[in-house]
C-alpha cells in the first residue's frame, strides 16, 4: 500500500482552515465593546453598569438592560450589553462600585488569543487522524491481520562487522570446536562435499551444562561463516496471542529463503521444542503449533537447501524426539567442561588483556578449579581484576587469583562477623575434624581421597567454617573407596563435637545431607550394595514437566524398599565408624590443628604441615619470618608432611590389627566405580557443610569444601 502525502496534507491543511473558522466564530461571539478607564467610571456614576469582574489588568462587565416603551409593553428586555477596558479596581473604585450596588468579583487572568483557540480546536482532530495514518502503515508493512507486527519473525541479522568472536577466541573446547569449523567450511566449500557425494548438515544442536561456551561457540560461527547468520531466542517464538510462533517461525526461514546459503541459531530451543502432549495439565496449544511449525520448515515437504539450523539447550533430555531425528539435526555437538589442560588455554584468552605479575602460575589456577566451566574461569579473571584494582595495584598477582576463586566457590569473607568464643573454638574443632580425617585417609589411600588445601573458620557466605579439598587430576568417575572416604570426612566434624564437647550441634546438617545423597546413590543407583547385588532401582528418566521426585517411578517391592534403607544405613555407619577410629586415636592432632585455627584462623596446606611437624610455636615462628619476608606465597596442591605419613603408617598397623578385612570393607577397585559425572547429578558434590538455614550452593568448582558450620 503507497500513501499519497500530498492528500494527506491537503486533508490536515482543510482540518485546520475550518477550525480557524470555528474559532474566529467564538471569538466573534464573545466580542465586547472596548471603553476607556475614565468613561468606564463614568457609567459607574451615571448607574448605568450592572456586572463588574477584573481578571488581572483587565476589567469586564456588564451594562443594564434599556428598556424602550415598545419592549416594555410586549414584555421583552434587551440582552445586557458587554463591554471592557484595562485598569485596576483599587480601592476608590471599589468603593464606589459598591455606593452604587453594582456587583463586582475578581478571578484568575486568562490570556486567551486566536492562536490558543485554533490549536484547541485543531488539535485533537490532528491526532485523530495521526492514530489512523500509524495503523495503516503498520497494516502495509506487517500485511493483514499482523497489526503491530505480532507475527513479524524476531530473528536478527548478524554481520562479522557487528561480533568480532572468532574461533581464535574459544578455547578448551577443541573437539566441539572443531565440528563447527567443518560447518563453517561446508559452507564456504560445498563442492569440496558434494563432489564426493556428501550432504551439508541441515542442523547442528549444541548440548552442554550451562556456561560451557554453547553461545560462544554460536558467536564464533556468526564471525566466521561469511554468509548471514540470523539469531533468536526459543522464547522469541512464543507470544500472548494463538498462532503467532508458528507465524514467526514461517516468517524467519522466509527471510533465510531469500538470503541463500545461511545459518539460523536457536539459543534455548529447549523452550519450545519440549515433549509435545506432556505434563499433568495435558499439551500447550501454542507451543505445540509453533513447535510443528518447526519441524515442517526444518525437514518438511519443502526442501530449504543451503540453510542450516544451530541450536543451543543444556536440557537436551526434554526435547521432543522428532526434533532429534536425522534430518532435522544431523550432528549432536556435545560441549563439555574443560579439563585441566583446556582450563588453562581459557584463562590464557581471559588474562591476554590484563597485566598479569609473573608469581602468576595459569597452570597452578587450572588444577585449582576442576570443574568449573568457562564462563567460571572468566568469572574468576574477572574477580582477580577487581580484586586488584580494589588495592590499587598495578598487576594481579596469584593471591588476587586464589581470592577470586575462594571468593566465587564459598563466599566472601565475613571478618566483621560477630562470632562468640565457644562457636568460634566449635568450629575450630567441627574444621579440624574434616582435616584431620582427609589427611590420614590421603595417606592410606591417595588415589581415592582429594587431598587438603586450605582450612578456615572465617565465616564465608553462609558457612562459618570452611575446609577445602583439591583433587590432584579430574576425576572422572569414583571407586566404592572414595564414596566411603567422602562419607567419612562428611561425619568427621559431628564426631569431635561428639568426643570433644559431648553433644552434637546443627553444624553437622548438611554434612549428614550430603552422607546420605551419597550413600543412596551408591545402593540405588551404581549397585555398590554387595546384598542387593548390581542392580539400579527407580527409573532415573526425568519427564521435562513433572518435579523429580515425582518423576521418579517405584519399580521395586516394599521389601526391597527396606534392604536398600538397610544399606543406606551401613555405608553411612561404616563411614562413620571409620572417621571416629581416626578421629579417637588422634585426638592430640585434632587439638593441634584447632588451636592453630583459633589463633591464625585460615592454614592452608603448606601452615598444616609445618603445625604437625613443628607445633604451634614452629608455626608462629615460621609465619613471623614470612610476615617479614614478604613474599608472595602460591597456594599449591601438596601431599603431606613426613609427620602426617608416619601417623597414617601407625593408623595403617591399627587398622590392620582392628580390621583385617579392610579391602571387603571399603570394596574392589576393580568393580567399584560410577558414572563419569557425579557433580552434573549431585549439587552439593564436594561440599561437605552444615546450614543452619537453607543451604544456598556456591557455583559447582569441582572442588571439594567441607563447609563446616554455617
Amino acid at each position: 500500500m503507497k500513501f499519497n502525502y500530498s492528500k494527506i496534507i491537503a486533508i490536515s491543511l482543510t482540518v485546520m482552515i475550518i477550525a480557524m473558522i470555528f474559532a474566529q466564530a467564538s471569538l466573534d461571539q464573545n466580542r465586547a465593546t472596548k471603553l476607556k478607564y475614565s468613561e468606564f467610571t463614568q457609567a459607574v456614576r451615571e448607574d448605568r453598569v450592572q456586572s463588574v469582574e477584573s481578571k488581572g489588568s483587565r476589567i469586564t462587565g456588564e451594562f443594564k438592560p434599556s428598556e424602550d416603551p415598545a419592549g416594555a409593553a410586549d414584555g421583552l428586555v434587551k440582552i445586557p450589553e458587554k463591554f471592557e477596558t484595562t485598569g485596576v479596581l483599587n480601592a476608590d473604585v471599589q468603593d464606589m462600585l459598591e455606593e452604587h450596588h453594582v456587583a463586582y468579583a475578581f478571578a484568575q487572568s486568562e490570556e486567551e488569543s486566536f492562536w490558543l483557540q485554533l490549536i484547541m480546536f485543531s488539535l485533537p482532530t490532528l491526532l485523530l487522524i495521526g492514530v489512523f495514518i500509524y495503523f495503516f502503515r503498520q497494516t502495509a508493512q506487517f500485511g493483514n491481520g499482523k497489526a503491530m507486527g505480532f507475527g513479524r519473525s524476531m530473528g536478527k541479522m548478524l554481520t562479522p562487522d557487528q561480533h568480532k568472536v572468532t574461533f581464535s577466541d574459544i578455547a578448551g573446547i577443541d573437539e566441539a570446536k572443531a565440528e563447527l569449523v567443518e560447518i563453517v567450511d561446508f559452507l564456504k566449500n560445498p563442492g569440496k562435499y558434494q563432489r564426493l557425494g556428501g550432504r551439508i548438515p541441515k542442523g547442528v544442536l549444541l548440548m552442554g551444562s550451562p556456561g560451557t561456551g554453547k553461545t560462544l561457540l554460536a558467536k564464533g560461527v556468526a564471525g566466521e561463516a561469511g554468509v548471514p547468520f540470523y539469531s533468536i531466542s526459543g522464547s522469541d517464538f512464543v507470544e500472548m496471542f494463538v498462532g503467532v510462533g508458528a507465524s514467526r517461525v514461517r516468517e524467519l526461514f522466509d527471510q533465510a529463503k531469500r538470503s541463500g546459503r545461511c545459518i539460523i541459531f536457536i539459543d534455548e530451543i529447549d523452550a519450545v521444542g519440549r515433549y509435545r502432549g506432556a505434563g499433568l495439565g495435558g499439551g500447550h496449544d501454542e507451543r505445540e503449533q509453533t513447535l510443528n511449525q518447526l519441524l515442517v520448515e526444518m525437514d518438511g515437504f519443502e526442501a530449504n537447501d543451503g540453510i542450516i539450523v544451530m541450536a543451543a539447550t543444556n536440557r537436551p533430555d526434554v526435547l521432543d524426539p522428532a526434533l532429534l531425528r536425522p534430518g532435522r539435526f544431523d550432528r549432536r555437538v556435545v560441549v563439555p567442561s574443560p579439563d585441566v589442560r583446556g582450563r588453562r588455554c581459557i584463562l590464557e584468552v581471559h588474562t591476554k588483556d590484563k597485566p598479569v605479575s609473573r608469581d602468576v602460575d595459569l597452570d597452578t589456577i587450572a588444577r585449582l578449579t576442576p570443574g568449573a566451566s568457562g564462563a567460571e574461569l572468566e568469572n574468576i579473571a574477572n574477580e582477580a581484576a577487581l580484586i586488584a584494582a580494589a588495592r590499587d595495584a598495578e598487576y594481579l598477582e596469584m593471591k588476587d587469583f586464589i581470592e577470586a576463586r575462594d571468593k566465587i566457590a564459598m563466599g566472601r569473607e565475613r571478618k566483621s562477623m560477630v562470632i562468640t568464643e565457644h562457636e568460634k573454638k566449635t568450629t575450630a574443632y567441627h574444621e579440624a575434624g574434616h582435616a584431620l580425617v582427609t589427611l590420614l585417609l590421603s595417606q592410606d589411600a591417595p588415589d581415592d581421597v582429594d587431598p587438603l588445601q586450605k582450612i578456615t573458620i572465617v565465616p564465608r557466605g553462609r558457612a562459618l567454617g570452611v575446609t577445602y579439598s583439591v583433587p590432584l587430576e579430574d576425576r572422572l568417575c569414583v571407586t566404592k573407596r572414595y564414596a566411603i572416604n567422602r562419607i567419612a570426612i562428611c561425619m568427621g566434624g559431628r564426631i569431635v563435637e561428639e568426643i570433644v564437647f559431648n553433644q552434637l550441634t546443627t553444624g553437622a546438617g548438611n554434612d549428614l545431607e550430603q552422607a546420605t545423597k551419597l550413600a543412596k546413590r551408591m545402593v540405588s543407583e551404581w549397585g555398590m550394595s554387595d546384598v542387593l547385588g548390581p542392580i539400579a532401582f527407580g527409573d532415573q528418566d526425568e519427564q521435562p514437566f513433572l518435579g523429580r521426585e515425582l518423576a521418579h517411578a517405584r519399580n521395586y517391592s516394599e521389601r526391597t524398599a527396606q534392604t536398600i534403607d538397610d544399606e543406606v544405613r551401613r555405608f553411612l555407619t561404616e563411614g562413620y565408624e571409620l572417621a571416629r577410629r581416626l578421629i579417637t586415636e588422634h585426638l592430640d592432632e585434632i587439638k593441634l590443628l584447632a588451636d592453630g585455627l583459633i589463633e591464625f584462623e585460615t592454614l592452608d596446606i603448606e601452615d598444616v604441615n609445618i603445625l604437625l611437624e613443628k607445633g604451634i610455636e614452629g608455626l608462629r615462628t615460621e609465619r613471623e619470618a614470612r610476615e617479614k619476608e614478604d613474599k608472595p606465597r602460591v597456594a599449591k596442591v601438596a601431599f603431606q608432611s613426613k609427620l602426617a605419613a608416619l601417623i597414617a603408617n601407625e593408623m595403617r598397623s591399627n587398622a590392620s590389627k582392628d580390621a583385617p578385612n579392610q579391602s571387603s570393607k571399603h570394596g574392589n577397585d576393580d568393580n567399584a566405580h560410577s558414572p563419569d559425572d557425579v557433580a552434573k547429578n549431585n549439587p552439593d558434590y564436594g561440599n561437605y557443610a552444615a546450614d543452619r538455614g537453607s543451604e544456598l550452593p556456591p557455583i559447582e568448582i569441582d572442588a571439594k569444601s567441607h563447609d563446616g558450620r554455617a
